[in-house]
């Protein structure tokens, strides 16, 4: 059967008074001079078409159920869990808003902050929303700067403008993120450069790092660090330049020329914060929890809902 525009309207008109208005069938029908029994194929028919939609929610499956599991199962301490927005604009600007509040309820002092979509999508936030009362003192880069024109990649652009929104001191990363080969990594992380931002990521407390999908654009020089190996070990997410699989293992290349924070000292920050965008994929948020990086998760709900309505054996 065809739903047609006033056919739609009609179906929506009985089912907002039956649900929405908590109105009788009896009297539904006795206001548009119909049957009882036609009333209740309306209400059915409302569901067939899509016009209604129910939603049960378990206990658990609101936001404040979905990060105390998430704290229980992966070891984290907080976070934020955010409903949807209605589209991705709307999305971002929720889980912007959330990670601004989540680092004043941490009370960071020196930020470390990643790159990618989100990052750009935070600064669009903050640029609406300044924060210059923040307790945030120092913000430094995680990663060197990309050499493509692609805003949310240039780190100290990014940490300078994030500074001047949160009222704190920038310090920047003057080299590459990915220079030309391991010989020239060694030589620049031997530079004064290198120790001044290293010095920088030992005293930070809090780390912002965007939990990206893979494959993803730019593709960060993956064939020339890796060769096969992201597809062999079944890359699943993107964290800075790092790539990962489901299970958490970061994917390891003797030939990762990569300039960014050592693995090892992020996970030693006091708070690593990962964030998820409005299209980071159930498999990017599953893979980056099991990396046991992370203390803290901003997400939208449905990712979250995700992890266990689609599960499958890690391995």
């Amino acid at each position: 059967m065809e739903l047609t525009d006033k056919k739609q309207q009609r179906l929506a008109y009985v089912a907002r008074r039956y649900y929405l208005e908590n109105q009788k069938q009896s009297d539904i029908a006795r206001e548009l001079g119909i049957s009882r029994p036609m009333v209740s194929r309306m209400l059915s028919e409302a569901r067939a078409f899509g016009v209604v939609e129910i939603t049960v929610h378990e206990p658990g499956s609101g936001a404040a159920g979905l990060l105390g599991r998430l704290c229980r199962e992966f070891s984290l301490q907080g976070g934020r869990i955010l409903e949807d927005g209605g589209d991705d604009r709307l999305t971002n600007r929720r889980l912007s808003q959330g990670a601004a509040e989540l680092l004043e309820e941490l009370q960071t002092s020196c930020l470390g902050v990643g790159w990618g979509y989100f990052v750009g999508q935070l600064l669009t936030w903050l640029e609406e929303n300044p924060r210059t009362g923040s307790r945030v003192a120092d913000i430094c880069p995680l990663v060197g700067n990309a050499g493509f024109p692609i805003r949310n990649y240039h780190s100290n652009e990014n940490v300078r403008l994030l500074a001047q929104y949160l009222g704190a001191e920038p310090h920047f990363l003057y080299l590459p993120a990915l220079p030309e080969s391991l010989e020239e990594k060694q030589v620049l992380c031997s530079t004064e450069l290198y120790e001044q931002i290293s010095q920088e990521w030992e005293r930070m407390d809090t780390a912002l790092v965007n939990i990206s999908n893979y494959p993803s654009t730019p593709d960060f020089a993956s064939v020339a660090r890796y060769g096969n190996r992201l597809q062999e070990q079944r890359a699943c997410g993107r964290l800075l330049a790092y790539y990962y699989n489901e299970a958490g293992g970061i994917i390891r290349s003797t030939q990762d020329f990569a300039i960014q924070i050592p693995w090892e000292l992020l996970k030693k920050s006091r708070y690593v914060v990962g964030v998820c965008s409005a299209n980071t994929s159930v498999r990017a948020l599953r893979g980056a929890l099991h990396s046991g990086c992370f203390t803290h998760i901003i997400a939208r709900a449905g990712v979250v809902r995700g992890l266990w309505e689609n599960s499958v054996p890690v391995r």
